[in-house]
């Protein structure tokens, strides 16, 4: 079967692209593939920071939200590859990711704690971002800089965790949910570290 026009059309846009953007992809039942720069919903696929041939071969492809991540890093004193991490589990850096159970966001803000943290839209990456920080770093505060208990706090709540004499609580999703945020952070460090990303 032939590639249709604008199949070899989207591929000649992004061997030619000449800045870094975030993307969204889509592929179509006949083959055929959308890109824009705006989320259209389901079926589209974030593809974050294209750069050209040339940017490929001499530069890794930056994390997503490199820059707001960065921010509210350095503005609750937290490792960059932290929110990170938490950011991928979350909602795989989908800006407009919403929960069963209602959570928003980048960081899947529950609308009481969107609230409490002054958020008034937490789909906003940038609001979203550093109110899920300033959460997370409280959350470590509470529980004496363990990050494991921090996380699990972030997935069940704080009074779970209490609940269960100060441990991880024992549903199914958060002891999923903290080995994989951590297994995150640790492998984003060292490239981070690296200078990678």
């Amino acid at each position: 079967m032939r590639p249709s026009p604008l199949l070899l059309a989207s591929f000649v846009l992004l061997a030619c692209a000449p800045a870094r953007a975030d993307m969204y992809v889509a592929v179509g039942a006949d083959g055929t593939l959308t890109l824009t720069d705006v989320f259209q919903g389901d079926g589209f696929e974030a593809r974050a920071a294209l750069a050209t041939t040339a940017d490929q071969a001499t530069r890794p492809q930056a994390l997503p939200f490199a820059s707001i991540v960065a921010a509210a890093a350095a503005e609750h004193d937290l490792p960059e590859a932290l929110i990170h991490a938490v950011i991928r589990a979350e909602s795989n850096y989908e800006p407009g990711a919403v929960s069963p159970k209602g959570a928003v966001g980048l960081m899947q803000l529950m609308p009481a704690t969107a609230r409490e943290l002054g958020v008034s839209d937490a789909r906003d990456p940038v609001a979203n971002v550093r109110a899920g920080s300033q959460y997370l770093k409280r959350l470590l505060g509470m529980f004496g800089n363990d990050i494991a208990l921090a996380l699990a706090a972030y997935n069940a709540g704080p009074a779970a965790v209490m609940r269960h004499g100060g441990k991880t609580p024992p549903y199914a999703e958060t002891r999923r949910y903290v080995p994989r945020v951590i297994e995150h952070f640790e492998r984003l460090r060292e490239r981070l570290a690296s200078g990678a990303a």
